[in-house]
């Protein structure tokens, strides 16, 4: 079974950068398509982004252009690169395993990661 664990988070100011990565283990993620999904206080945990097996990338609509999802099966790790960062990006990110159903539907993922806190202050 994979194990997934996310880090890189942290506060930073609106406008700058983080960078996330979901390091596995237990088995390779070459075959599986990769997401991160995010939950802020009080809210559904909502998907942001995925990554194909082939590297193909997905956003939702409020990332797009901004985030950058991307995978390096050499070191079994996942990315997300945020850029341009704001206020309403505040929440715990996830990144977990597509299960099946819609790529971005976040109920479609498993395995989940603990998760890793990001706070943009404004």
């Amino acid at each position: 079974q994979v194990q997934l664990v996310e880090s890189g988070g942290g506060l930073v100011q609106a406008g700058g950068s983080l960078r996330l990565s979901c390091a596995a283990s237990g088995r390779t993620l070459t075959g599986y398509v990769m997401g991160w999904s995010r939950q802020a206080p009080g809210k559904e945990r909502d998907f942001v982004a995925a990554v194909g097996r082939d590297g193909t990338a997905y956003y939702t609509d409020s990332v797009k252009g901004r985030f950058t999802i991307s995978r390096d099966n050499a070191k079994n790790t996942v990315y997300l690169q945020m850029n341009s960062l704001k206020p309403e990006d505040t929440a715990v990110y996830y990144c977990a395993v597509f299960t099946g159903g819609r790529i971005d539907a976040s109920t479609s993922y498993g395995y989940w990661g603990p998760g890793t806190q990001v706070t943009v202050s404004s």
